[in-house]
């Protein structure tokens, strides 16, 4: 009897230190997929399936508060 290994796929995403982004909106700016936008004002909001994980927002964050992350999928 064979058995059938499931793959285990991972993709990359950006995630936002809610509790010290300052809403700038720098990522805002350079993110090629649209996904993050200001959240009421006050920090900013990654739209997990938008994202692609590219790391543009993290690099241009002057707060360093977005990290990308491997995720399973």
């Amino acid at each position: 009897m064979e058995t059938m290994e499931t793959k285990v796929r991972k993709k990359r995403k950006a995630f936002v230190d809610m509790d010290d982004c300052v809403a700038c909106g720098s990522c805002v700016k350079v993110c090629p997929m649209s996904a993050i936008e200001i959240w009421r004002g006050i920090m900013a909001k990654v739209n997990i399936d938008k994202c692609v994980g590219c790391g543009k927002c993290s690099k241009e964050c002057p707060a360093t508060v977005i990290q990308i992350r491997e995720v399973q999928i």
